[in-house]
């Protein structure tokens, strides 16, 4: 097993814990993971889980660090800060709670920090998405049904 392989599959564990995912499952020709996390998973577990053999797949990415975010947009004015909302997992971006229905939030209205603004579907489990800061929506960077990677850009927000 290659040391790499090895680095790969520790940022995984820690990602999935990071976003306080329970279960990960990958099955993928000869290549088949499953982890389940108790609610107080211990940095031993790392180091047990990194001497798991874990073989490259093709046409499979590897679980590397996260791909770099695009560049967000020009601010609107040049001496205006905006605050970028990110995507904090892999999945599809959808701006309301269900097909035909007024989505969460639109340029112009006004969020408070934890507020929802959008739902990112991974694995077929509905992931509502929080504001981090309070603010007026300037702009949606992405759309209905888009794919989105982690950190990619959702919204930018001019803070209050």
């Amino acid at each position: 097993m290659k040391p790499e392989d090895i680095e790969d599959l520790k940022q995984l564990i820690e990602f999935l814990k990071e976003n306080q995912v329970a279960e990960f499952d990958l099955d993928r020709g000869d290549v088949k993971i499953r982890l389940k996390f108790n609610s107080a998973v211990t940095p031993a577990v790392v180091h047990a889980l990194g001497n798991l053999p874990v073989m490259a797949t093709p046409g499979l990415p590897a679980a590397g660090p996260p791909p770099a975010a695009p560049a967000s947009p020009p601010p609107a004015e040049p001496e205006e800060e905006l605050h970028t909302v990110k995507s904090p997992i892999v999945g599809t971006y959808y701006g309301s709670p269900s097909p035909g229905a007024a989505p969460f939030v639109s340029p112009g209205d006004h969020v408070d920090k934890g507020q929802v603004i959008c739902i990112v579907e991974a694995m077929k489990l509905m992931n509502e998405i929080e504001s981090d800061v309070a603010g007026e929506i300037v702009r949606c960077l992405v759309t209905n049904g888009q794919p989105i990677e982690y950190g990619q850009p959702l919204f930018t927000i001019r803070t209050a």
